[in-house]
C-alpha cells in the first residue's frame, strides 16, 4: 500500500467518525457552551441548575432548534479537524517510523498527536469561534442575531475584521496539541497493552482482528477521561474568549490573558471546570464512538493484503 494511499484511507475514516460523534451528541455540546461562559456575573445568559434542567430550558424557551444551535459549522469543524487530525498524525508516524524497524515509542505518538493537533487548530479557529457564537445566541440576547454560517462569517468581518475569526486561538493550540498529544498517546498506550495481552491468548494475524467494537469504545474512553481532566481549562479560556462583544462593540474579555485573571478573580479554580459534566458526559461515550468508527471504517476502506 502506498503512503498516499494509506493517509488517505485515515483522513476519510477520521471525517466520517468525527460527523458521526457530533451528531449524535451536540445537545450537549450546546449546554457545556453555555455553562462554560456564564460567570454569574453576566445576565443575558438563562440560568441553569445541572444539564438536565438546562435541555429542559433550552427546548422549552428555544424549541429543538435552539438544542442544534450551530449544528452545522460544528458538523463542518467536527469532520473537517478528525479528518486533518488523522490525516497529520498519520502523516506524522509514517514519518517518524522511516527506517525503523522497531515500534514507535510512546515519544513518537506525543510528538505525532502534538503536531497534528497544532496544524488543526491554525486550520479550523474560524469554524469553533463561529459554532460557538452560534450556540450562545438566546432569547435574552440582546445584539442582532446571527441568522446562519454565513451571515455570522460576514458579519464579524465587517464589525470586527479577520483577526476576530482568531480569538482564542492561544488556547485553542495549547488545548489542540496537548489535549490531542495526552489523548492519543493514552489511546495508542493502552491498545498496545490490550493487544500484546489478547496475542497472548490467541494467536492472530494482526491487531485489527484481535480488537473488538467494545475494546476500542473501552480505550476511547479511558484515553478522552484523561485528556479532559488536564486540558479542560483552556476549553474554558478559548470559549469565553470567543464571545461576541456587545451591541456597543466592547467585548466581554480583552484577550485570553484576561479571561485567565477574571476568572481566577471572581470564580477561582472552580471557573475553569465549568460545564465539565456535560462535557464528560458528551465526550466520553462521543471519543468511543469517534474510534469504534473509525477503527471500523478504515477496515472497510484497507483492502486484505495478507498475501502480497
Amino acid at each position: 500500500m502506498s503512503l498516499s494511499q494509506w493517509q488517505w484511507e485515515t483522513a476519510t475514516a477520521g471525517a466520517v467518525a468525527g460527523f458521526a460523534t457530533v451528531a449524535t451528541m451536540y445537545p450537549l455540546d450546546i449546554v457545556r457552551t453555555r455553562f462554560q461562559v456564564n460567570d454569574g456575573r453576566v445576565t443575558n445568559f438563562p440560568a441553569y441548575k445541572n444539564t438536565a434542567h438546562a435541555i429542559f430550558t433550552i427546548t422549552r424557551l428555544e424549541g429543538l432548534k435552539g438544542l442544534y444551535a450551530g449544528f452545522l459549522p460544528a458538523v463542518l469543524g467536527s469532520t473537517v479537524s478528525w479528518g486533518l487530525y488523522f490525516f497529520f498524525y498519520g502523516r506524522a508516524k509514517q514519518r517518524y517510523s522511516k527506517n525503523r524497524e522497531e515500534k514507535l515509542s510512546s515519544g513518537h505518538h506525543l510528538a505525532s498527536a502534538a503536531e497534528a493537533g497544532a496544524l488543526v487548530s491554525l486550520y479550523t479557529n474560524p469554524i469553533w469561534l463561529i459554532k460557538t457564537r452560534l450556540q450562545l445566541q438566546n432569547p435574552l440576547h440582546q445584539s442582532r442575531r446571527y441568522s446562519g454560517i454565513y451571515d455570522a462569517l460576514r458579519t464579524i468581518l465587517r464589525e470586527e475584521g479577520w483577526t476576530a475569526l482568531y480569538r482564542g486561538l492561544g488556547p485553542g493550540l495549547l488545548m489542540q496539541v496537548s489535549h490531542g498529544a495526552i489523548q492519543f498517546t493514552a489511546y495508542e498506550e493502552l491498545r498496545r497493552i490490550m493487544v500484546d495481552y489478547k496475542e497472548k491468548k490467541q494467536k492472530s494475524e494482526g491487531a485489527s482482528n484481535l480488537l473488538n467494537s467494545f475494546d476500542y469504545a473501552l480505550l476511547g474512553g479511558s484515553s478522552k477521561i484523561a485528556a479532559i481532566l488536564i486540558t479542560y481549562p483552556f476549553q474554558v479560556i478559548r470559549t469565553r474568549a470567543q464571545q461576541r462583544p456587545s451591541k456597543e462593540g466592547i467585548p466581554r474579555y480583552m484577550n485570553s490573558w484576561h479571561v485567565v485573571k477574571e476568572t481566577a478573580r471572581f470564580e477561582g479554580i472552580r471557573g475553569f471546570y465549568k460545564g465539565i459534566t456535560p462535557n464528560l458526559l458528551k465526550n466520553v461515550p462521543a471519543s468511543s464512538i469517534t474510534f469504534i468508527v473509525y477503527e471500523n471504517v478504515l477496515k472497510l476502506l484497507r483492502p486484505k493484503r495478507r498475501n502480497d
